[in-house]
């Protein structure tokens, strides 16, 4: 597999450009909604969690949603979209880019969506009076890692799609529970623990505590745990993914 990828990754930056801020408003929405609604609203009337505000301590997992919903819908309904509708893919396929090198392009691109979408969350921190440690640079790499993780998830999606309504079931069946069960609310260390065990089969769980423990520099012991969980993940989704997309092109 050659680097023709990057070709694929900046024809869809390229497209992507014109229509940037009605994007980011559609990927943002949702993860600053809930911090001001439930930090600022219901977090008034709740005690610290873990030694943080509620504000605080849902910060940084709405920051790993934010990857999450960019990185996945990207994959979905633009990726289904270029295969189906604008027949993009076949266009490219002419060209010297392998199967492998499009979907391994559609995945890098979904990827930085994602981990843009974060990064402007972790920014933006700040005005809602959340102060994130110098650790917030070693996150960068493990939004990217996440990106890389549920892009592929949509695309794995998108190979299996017959029409826009199959990714509902993906989306309200799959990405709603992890939004919601992931730890981003609640701390799972109160959980008794065969919740605590059903939470660690969230793949979203391994990267909210890595985003909370980067932003405000509490490194705990299971973070190598973590990373190597979110990378095997990460790889063995992208893998599959690929293997996928080049049965549904080909067939």
């Amino acid at each position: 597999m050659g680097l023709l990828f990057f070709k694929v990754w900046m024809r869809n930056a390229r497209v992507w450009r014109k229509y940037i801020v009605a994007s980011l408003i559609g990927n943002l929405g949702q993860p600053v909604l809930f911090l001001l609604a439930m930090g600022y609203g219901l977090g008034r009337e709740i005690p610290q969690i873990e030694g943080l505000t509620y504000l605080q301590f849902i910060a940084p997992g709405l920051v790993a949603s934010a990857v999450m919903y960019s990185g996945s819908f990207e994959t979905m309904y633009g990726s289904y979209t270029r295969l189906t509708t604008q027949r993009t893919y076949e266009a490219i396929l002419m060209t010297p880019v392998s199967v492998e090198e499009l979907a391994l392009g559609e995945i890098v691109w979904g990827a930085t969506k994602g981990l843009l979408s974060g990064s402007i969350m972790i920014i933006s921190l700040p005005l809602f009076g959340v102060i994130p440690s110098l650790w917030t640079l070693a996150l960068i790499p493990v939004l990217f890692l996440e990106g890389v993780l549920f892009a592929a998830l949509g695309l794995i999606m998108t190979a299996l799609a017959s029409d826009y309504e199959f990714f509902n079931y993906f989306t309200s069946l799959f990405i709603t529970p992890l939004f919601l069960f992931s730890g981003i609310f609640f701390s799972l260390k109160a959980m008794n623990p065969t919740i605590q065990r059903l939470s660690m089969a969230l793949p979203l769980t391994y990267a909210v505590d890595l985003s909370r423990m980067l932003c405000y520099g509490q490194i705990e012991p299971d973070w190598l745990i973590n990373i190597v969980v979110l990378t095997v993940l990460s790889l063995s989704s992208a893998l599959i993914a690929i293997i996928l997309i080049r049965q549904r092109l080909i067939l």
